[in-house]
């Protein structure tokens, strides 16, 4: 297949406010051009309908009938994202036409990992078929759901597009792994060969900002400016560096929701966030034991390659070099969304998007849901 265009989008459970928009010129394996990124801010009514829609989940834990307010948050980020996705297709010159698929990940609101004896549970939500609608482009959307049916953990999905990108670096001796800091951490292991493997390695943004606004202080702690003042109390970080989760076999997957803020209960917010920001990155270096062979350098995407404390300390605490994505030609703030954009190519294509070494899967399996 010709490599066509089409649009990522993603919308993290960190709830940053944004709505990343990335065009890909892509045949589902390998990436021909980057095209055009944004960030386009959700307006704040959406952005407190997905806080209350989130709250609401975690209570609706999966039983009974889906909260009202579900419905609402669709259809409100249904439009938002499409208004989205023909800004950005205006903005680089093309029309909706020019555009072959867009790969709509929609808002994960809950997300409950397998366990012996039962399968696992994971809702996004995003109307797909409203989406093509509204913009006149095929829409890839629902790309969890099929993994977890079959016994996966519906996560992590971005193992494919991280492929991708190292091998369009030339990182294909097993050294450089790709390291994902959202709302949770996620790594791509892949060996220049057959192997690839990725799980989540433990909690990113979500408890420290959680923690920052618990206290008031604002959304996040700002360029780990508060980290960076603080001091760890490592008798917690010991303890909290045995959960068995770090350590437990991958293929693995956590919820936003896995690890709270609460981890810091008790210490003032300079400490409460070295403790946290230390936790993340032990966390990462637990992982990267995990593998086969342990990466050199970590290539590290999304928005926690922002904070100077959390790259410090995947230094000092994980015992690894840590590059932002910027370093290697990358653009780490889009390759979420340029990651949806390769994989709607797949779905386009019927090509497997998840496999036993990265969600768990029984055998590589295709998924999303094509509204054409």
């Amino acid at each position: 297949m010709e490599p066509i265009w089409a649009i990522g989008l993603m919308t993290g459970t960190v709830l940053d406010g944004n709505i990343d928009v990335a065009l890909l010129r892509t045949d589902g394996e390998t990436i021909a051009e980057f095209g055009a990124y944004t960030l386009a801010p959700y307006p704040q009514s959406i952005r407190d309908t997905l806080e209350e829609t989130l709250s609401q989940a975690r209570r609706w834990n999966f039983e009974g009938a889906d909260p009202a307010i579900f419905a609402e948050a669709e259809d409100a980020l249904t439009r938002a994202q499409s208004a989205a996705v023909l800004d950005l297709v205006k903005q680089a010159g093309l029309k909706p036409e020019d555009i072959g698929i867009i790969g709509f990940h929609g808002q994960s609101v809950l997300h409950r990992a397998p366990q012996p004896g039962r399968i696992g549970a994971t809702r996004q939500l995003g109307n797909g078929a409203l989406m093509r609608e509204l913009t006149g482009i095929r829409v890839a959307y629902d790309f969890r759901s099929a993994d977890v049916r079959a016994g996966g953990q519906g996560a992590p999905l971005a193992a494919l597009y991280h492929k991708a990108l190292l091998k369009k670096a030339g990182a294909t001796d097993g050294k450089t792994a790709v390291l994902n800091l959202g709302g949770v951490a996620n790594v791509t292991y892949w060996d220049g060969a057959d192997t690839l493997i990725a799980f989540d390695t433990g909690p990113a943004n979500a408890p420290i900002n959680d923690f920052i606004r618990g206290l008031g202080l604002g959304d996040m702690d700002r360029n780990g400016e508060m980290a960076l003042r603080g001091k760890v109390d490592e008798e917690r970080l010991a303890r909290l560096l045995t959960h068995p989760y770090l350590s437990a076999p991958y293929p693995k997957s956590l919820d936003r929701f896995d690890f709270l803020a609460t981890m810091a209960d008790g210490l003032g917010a300079e400490d409460g966030a070295a403790t946290l920001t230390a936790f993340t990155t032990g966390a990462v270096g637990k992982a990267l034991d995990l593998l086969p062979q342990r990466p050199e350098r970590l290539v590290v995407c999304g928005g926690g390659r922002h904070n100077p404390a959390i790259m410090a300390m995947l230094q000092t605490r994980s015992r690894v070099e840590a590059v932002p994505a910027e370093a290697v030609g990358w653009r780490g703030d889009a390759v979420e969304a340029e990651c949806f954009a390769l994989l709607a190519v797949r779905v386009l294509r019927g090509l497997p998007i998840s496999f036993p070494t990265t969600t768990g899967a029984p055998h590589p399996l295709t998924g999303g849901v094509l509204a054409a």
